[in-house]
Order: structure tokens, then C-alpha cells, then sequence
């Protein structure tokens, strides 16, 4: 039985003692109960729970749950069960007693468990996927995408022993060495949005723990189960029970993080709202933060570039995964009347082409948005677009999936004549929302990008290498592509932006990521030689004395 089985057994374990008369006793169950009017949101995995994950055990709780929905039909497919303060304590306890030992794991055996994870996860890849498709909706294929780019820090953190070498410089003084070493912090945590419930916790947990810290992570509770699935798999690649601990909650979960003085440091990506939250409350609380938050990633279309090309890259980059994406392109600011209206033509033919549906089939390009809740906001922003005077050049609303007429489902839209003070162009909009802001000239274009209160990322379109340094060197954001709309650095780099979409001082994963989850010792020695014994000096010592 391969451990999607076991997952899948462990499950209708729970179903049955939760609601078993004879094994009531062993697992008090205390969450909602139906009634008629849920009936029409069932189907045969209602009851089918997704627990926490600590000491490397499936922990029940009793209290508060929240449904999991299939975004493509609309139908609660399982419950998941919501930490209180007494779970969270649980998991970090776990977390802090097997600290203990694992900081003196050396960093080569720390990496083989890594190495061993790296492979497990390459070889349940299918089954990482469909839990991602089943409860975000993307399509498989990003999913698969996704997985990927989680891999990658996974294997960038393999090289864990070559990673936290330190400095050492001989005769720093007389007959003195010195040296640094970066020691691992202790219990830390990460708190991930519902966008990328793989590969975000991947940004965080195989860095920290392959640096000698343990970890308790808090995934999204809108899609929790292959964040907890991975945890599987990390401890059937041999990582020690304690280390790597998964709570499910809201923010009563995340509240217990922050104030639990055993935690270290915390990590965060989601809406700048909540990052400037966590990142007050954890600051508070003596803990190291990064917390990184939302964006409004702009393109700059030149009169020079390839329209076709930039037609395909941004259809990818603004409605790949239903625009829920961190650094996809919501807006284009075009330089130049002809290309503009080239540029306006091509997106329009492009989106009619655009196969859209349920992301596991397949030919679907294009899945639904992850809730009714989120999609109401999207088509709430829309209506502001439209009574702020913009022009709905291509209006999604409406559209009908047949077979999926309960599913959360939103075509790209498309506003021409945007200007910078509208709502549109000020918000995250966080769905296939793409804006076309005209601008005379490039310097009014960056203008536009520098302004704004967001720097996650943003890219050029040109031919002309002048144009192109001229944009990197003088825009104001962490991420930065030219002829390239998603420029997310590869794990041997680091994730960030500037301005509101991050508070604190070192980005996700790459470099900056040892540095976040270790601390720096610098030992500087000297040894009595021959007998001699120096005299008091009370000058502060340098060469000179």
C-alpha cells in the first residue's frame, strides 16, 4: 500500500470513529452537523476530515471545521479541522523537544533525508497534483508546474553542507584566527496562502530544517491537504518525529504562532494586509519576520516589441492559474498608439481561443477561482472598473461551463483605458482581471510602476537593449524580467519584492534563506605560546596596539 493509499485509509479511519456509536468513545467529535438544506453541496466525500500532522502522527481535534470545496463543481468534498491554542502548543512542543537533537545532526545527514524527500516527491507527484487541482482548481499541468519549482528549493537545499560553511581568516591579528559559524535557530514557523499550497511551504521548511531548526507550519485552511500529504513523505524520507509539525486553522491558529515565545522566527506570504499584521504582532513578540505580502505586477509594452510574443506571454502570465498569482502581470502599461491597438487585438482573439474548465481535464488552460467568496470580490472589482469609467474591452462574467454549472468560474476580462487613480489599478485584484493603462513614453510608464504602492514584480517587452537597461536599472521593484512576464528567481536565487509587498529584511528562499533561518557566531581565538604572557593593554585593540 503506497502512502496516497494510506492517506487515503486513514481518512475513512477517521470518518468511522468519528461517527461509529461503538467507537464514539475513542474520538469525540464535536464539528458541525447537516441538515436538509446541506444537501444539495453533498457528495459521498463530505465526510472525509484532513487532520494535523505533529511528531509525525495524524492528531484529531475536537471543536471548529471549515469545509473544502471543489472549486470546478462547487461541492464540499471533505471537512478540516481547525487548531485552538491547545493544538498549536502541541505541535510546538513536538517541535521544540526534537530541536533538542536535531541541531546536532551534522549537516551531510540532514541532506540525505533531504535527498531521500526529494525523490519521494518526484515519485508521488501524480498524487501531489490532484490533491492540488481537487481543492485550488488550477490545472494539472500548473500543478505539475508548481510541484516543480517546490522540488527545486527542496534540491538547492540539499546542498545544506556547502551552504552553511562559514569564514575563517588566519592571523586577523597577532597569532589570532577568526572565524564564523551559522548556528540554526530553534522552532520556527510558516503561515502559506491558499495560491500555491506545495510549493510556498517548500519556499520555507526544507531551507529551515535542513539548517538544524525544526518547524511548524500552518498551511491555507481553503486547501490543506497536500501540504499535509508532503509532511508524509518527508518523515517516510526518514526525518525524525518533532521536526516537521502541520497545523490546520484561521487565525486563531496563526495568533498562537506569533505569541509562543518558542518560536524564533516566522515566515508569511499572503495579502499585505495580513503580512503588515504578522509582521507588527511578531516584532512585537522578539521574533525574526519576513512576511511577504501582495502585488500589482506591471508590464511595459514598447512600441518595438514583438506583439505576438508579448500576446502569448501575457495571456500566460495574467490568466494562468485564474490570475491567483503573486506575480502575475494585472496590468500593461502601452508606450505607442499602433502597438497598443495590435496588442489590444491580439489578447482578444487569444482569450476567445482560451480553453477553460475543470483543471483536471487535460485541454483546460484555465480553471475556476479557488471560492464563491473570492470570486464575488473579483466581480465586485469589475463593477468598480466599469463605474469608474474604464472600458470592458472583454467581459468574462456569465460564463457557463456545461456539467459545471456549481463550479466557481470567472472568463478573462479585460479593461482598456485605465488610469492610475482607479480602484482597478490600485488593488490586487487576485483574479483574470488584465488592465491596459496608455502611456506617451517610457519615462511616464515607469513613472506609472514607481508610483505605485506595490514592487513585486514587473517586466519589459522590447527589441531595443538600451530601452531594457534603462528599465532595470531605474525601476522600483524586487523582480524584474525583461521579455520575461513571471520573473520568479530560481531556488539558487531569492523571492521578494519592495515597497508593500514585503516587510522585513531577507527574502524567500536561495541565499537570503540560510541567512533568515540561522544566526551568525564569530568566534575570534588566540592561544598563549611559548610562555609569553602579554601586558594589560587598555587602549581598544587594533594593529596598532
Amino acid at each position: 500500500m503506497n502512502l496516497f493509499d494510506r492517506y487515503r485509509l486513514e481518512r475513512l479511519i477517521i470518518l468511522i470513529t468519528t461517527h461509529s456509536p461503538q467507537l464514539h468513545s475513542m474520538h469525540q467529535y464535536k464539528g458541525p452537523t447537516l441538515n436538509d438544506s446541506d444537501s444539495t453541496v453533498l457528495d459521498q466525500s463530505y465526510n472525509d476530515f484532513v487532520t494535523h500532522y505533529i511528531n509525525g502522527e495524524s492528531l484529531s481535534s475536537e471543536g471548529r471545521t471549515l469545509p473544502v470545496t471543489n472549486p470546478a463543481t462547487g461541492k464540499v468534498i471533505r471537512q478540516v479541522m481547525l487548531a485552538d491554542e491547545k493544538v498549536v502548543k502541541r505541535a510546538v512542543d513536538a517541535a521544540h523537544e526534537a530541536f533538542q537533537s536535531w541541531k546536532d545532526f551534522t549537516p551531510t545527514k540532514r541532506a540525505r533525508v533531504l535527498f531521500q524527500f526529494k525523490q519521494l516527491l518526484e515519485d508521488n507527484a501524480d498524487e501531489i497534483t490532484y490533491l492540488l487541482t481537487e481543492e485550488h482548481g488550477k490545472t494539472r499541468e500548473d500543478a505539475k508546474g508548481e510541484l516543480i519549482r517546490g522540488i527545486e528549493v527542496v534540491e538547492y537545499a540539499c546542498g545544506i553542507p556547502e551552504l552553511l560553511k562559514g569564514e575563517f581568516t588566519q592571523h586577523v591579528g597577532p597569532k589570532i584566527n577568526s572565524w564564523s559559524q551559522f548556528e540554526p535557530l530553534g522552532v520556527v514557523a510558516g503561515i502559506t496562502p491558499f495560491n500555491f499550497p506545495a510549493m510556498v511551504p517548500m519556499w520555507m521548511y526544507p531551507i529551515a530544517i535542513a539548517c538544524g531548526n525544526t518547524f511548524v507550519l500552518k498551511p491555507s485552511e481553503v486547501d490543506p491537504s497536500a501540504a499535509k500529504y508532503c509532511a508524509e513523505l518527508f518523515y517516510e524520507a526518514g526525518l525524525p518525529k518533532g521536526v516537521l509539525n502541520v497545523v490546520n486553522g484561521d487565525k486563531e491558529a496563526v495568533d498562537a504562532l506569533l505569541d509562543d515565545s518558542r518560536i524564533k522566527a516566522v515566515s508569511f506570504v499572503g495579502s499585505t494586509r495580513v503580512a503588515q499584521y504578522i509582521h507588527q504582532r511578531a516584532s512585537e513578540n522578539h521574533k525574526r519576520v519576513q512576511a511577504l505580502g501582495g502585488a500589482k505586477n506591471h508590464a511595459l509594452l514598447m512600441p518595438d516589441a514583438d506583439i505576438e510574443q508579448a500576446v502569448n506571454a501575457t495571456m500566460g502570465a495574467a490568466y494562468g492559474s485564474c490570475g491567483e498569482r503573486c506575480m502575475a502581470i494585472s496590468v500593461v502599461a502601452c508606450v505607442g498608439e499602433e502597438s497598443t491597438q495590435k496588442f489590444i487585438q491580439g489578447l482578444q482573439q487569444a482569450i476567445d481561443n482560451l480553453a477553460i474548465g475543470n483543471g483536471m481535464d487535460d485541454n483546460v488552460e484555465m480553471g475556476p477561482l479557488v471560492s464563491a467568496t473570492h470570486r464575488e470580490k473579483v466581480l465586485n472589482y469589475i463593477q468598480y472598473g466599469i463605474d469608474e469609467g474604464a472600458k470592458l474591452v472583454v467581459d468574462g462574467r456569465g460564463l457557463s461551463i456545461e456539467g459545471l454549472d456549481n463550479g466557481y468560474f470567472l472568463g478573462p476580462c479585460l479593461f482598456d483605458e485605465v488610469t492610475p487613480n482607479m480602484k482597478i489599478h490600485q488593488d490586487e485584484i487576485f483574479g483574470p482581471v488584465l488592465s491596459i493603462v496608455r502611456c506617451d513614453t517610457q519615462e511616464a510608464a515607469m513613472q506609472l510602476i514607481n508610483e505605485h504602492p506595490y514592487g513585486n514584480g514587473t517586466c519589459i517587452f522590447t527589441r531595443d537593449g538600451e530601452a531594457a537597461q534603462y528599465f532595470v536599472e531605474n525601476i522600483k521593484a524586487g523582480m524584474v524580467g525583461v521579455n520575461v512576464p513571471l520573473p520568479v528567481p530560481a531556488a539558487t536565487h531569492s523571492f521578494g519584492g519592495w515597497k508593500s509587498s514585503l516587510f522585513g529584511d531577507l527574502y524567500a528562499y536561495g541565499p537570503d534563506a540560510i541567512r533568515f533561518y540561522t544566526r551568525r557566531k564569530t568566534i575570534t581565538q588566540r592561544w598563549p605560546s611559548g610562555g609569553i604572557r602579554e601586558a594589560a593593554q587598555y587602549a581598544f585593540p587594533s594593529e596598532n596596539v
